[in-house]
């Protein structure tokens, strides 16, 4: 899938126990050019995106979630998130039910639960705090007290809420403490202290963004990229990762049980006629604040991608699904399942109404 000498180096450590979990989140509707450009033909739209969560826990038992997807109760955050989301009249979000709710169905004891991690503030990744224990601590990034603290109704201005720091502690984090470091071209900060599961310092979507790198063998990792990307076509292709030569696109092929392979060549036929390079991502971001600073980001977790042993995952990522196995299973073994190579390249999928056409794809049996 990728020249065999790339890598992205992180210190030794001990192995954490990974879950991905399905927050039941729904946001439809969302039009393409509110996040990322330039357009792509027969893609006004982006599908239909989750949130997903993920529940790390280290071999001493401690706990962290890394963020909580869009609550059912979302119409009671601060009106200057809740007003636009039901007036706009696109991309209303929608929560089925609460993470502490999925969890507590599962037999997990939410007291045990010591860290919620907020990758930001945005309303489809904060759930409702308050639905955990005070023992819960809420983590941000840098700099998100002096904007948005003490929250609403408190501070009117606030797109958080007094009740998601009530009784609980709210800990912001520098990359200047005692357990900061650096890995590859980003701060990090060791949580757990065992080197099993890191913050990352990843700004520019967001005031205080933050990504996550869980050990979940003792080569390999996931990263947890929350808003870095909103779809795998702002990521991907890079210099490091180009388009193969030929992709396999199951959902393309109209023969069940058979996989679409689609020569590379007619996806950089798509880049060229929208003024994009063969080895350039398909889209730039186009909401954050600081969209150059994003870019920049970006770039640095290129690098991360391009690596076999780490497995990306964006906070909203479609192509995961049905690929992966969601909480209460373990994600643990992702690499020997062969989740990255199934999920790599399915964000093409999106881009069937901008194929030249007409197109020769070779339909093969599934899997071959």
């Amino acid at each position: 899938m990728r020249p065999p000498d790339q890598k992205f180096a992180v210190p030794d450590g001990a192995v954490a126990r990974l879950r991905i979990i399905d927050t039941t989140t729904k946001i439809k509707g969302l039009p393409l050019d509110y996040l990322m450009t330039p357009a792509m033909p027969g893609m006004d739209v982006l599908p239909e995106a989750p949130t997903w969560s993920f529940l790390v826990e280290s071999d001493t038992g401690r706990k962290a979630l890394f963020d909580l997807g869009v609550p059912p109760n979302w119409r009671e955050f601060s009106p200057v998130v809740a007003t636009p989301l039901q007036t706009r009249g696109w991309g209303e979000p929608s929560g089925e039910k609460h993470v502490a709710d999925i969890l507590a169905e599962e037999g997990v004891d939410l007291s045990s639960i010591n860290s919620i991690i907020w990758s930001h503030w945005h309303y489809d990744h904060i759930g409702d705090p308050s639905t955990f224990p005070p023992s819960t601590e809420l983590i941000v990034g840098s700099g998100f007290k002096e904007a948005f603290y003490p929250g609403w109704p408190a501070r009117q201005d606030s797109p958080v809420r007094e009740s998601d720091f009530a009784g609980r502690n709210l800990r912001e984090i520098t990359f200047s403490e005692p357990n900061a470091l650096q890995i590859g071209p980003f701060p990090a900060y060791d949580l757990f202290g065992d080197g099993s599961f890191y913050l990352l310092d990843t700004p520019g979507h967001a005031i205080g963004h933050l990504a996550g790198l869980v050990r979940t063998t003792p080569d390999t990792f996931v990263m947890m990229g929350g808003d870095l990307c909103h779809h795998g076509g702002e990521l991907r292709p890079s210099e490091m990762m180009p388009l193969p030569a030929q992709i396999h696109l199951p959902s393309l092929s109209l023969t069940p049980g058979c996989a679409c392979i689609c020569p590379g060549s007619a996806f950089q036929h798509i880049q060229g006629t929208r003024g994009r390079k063969a080895n350039e991502p398909f889209f730039d971001p186009a909401i954050g604040y600081d969209i150059p600073e994003t870019i920049r980001t970006i770039k640095k977790v290129q690098g991360a991608d391009a690596a076999e042993n780490i497995f990306f995952i964006y906070a909203h990522d479609t192509s995961i699904r049905g690929v992966v196995d969601l909480f209460p299973a373990t994600a643990n073994e992702w690499k020997a399942k062969e989740w990255r190579e199934k999920a790599f390249w399915r964000f093409l999928e999106d881009f069937c109404g901008a194929l030249p056409s007409p197109l020769s794809l070779k339909r093969v049996p599934a899997g071959q």
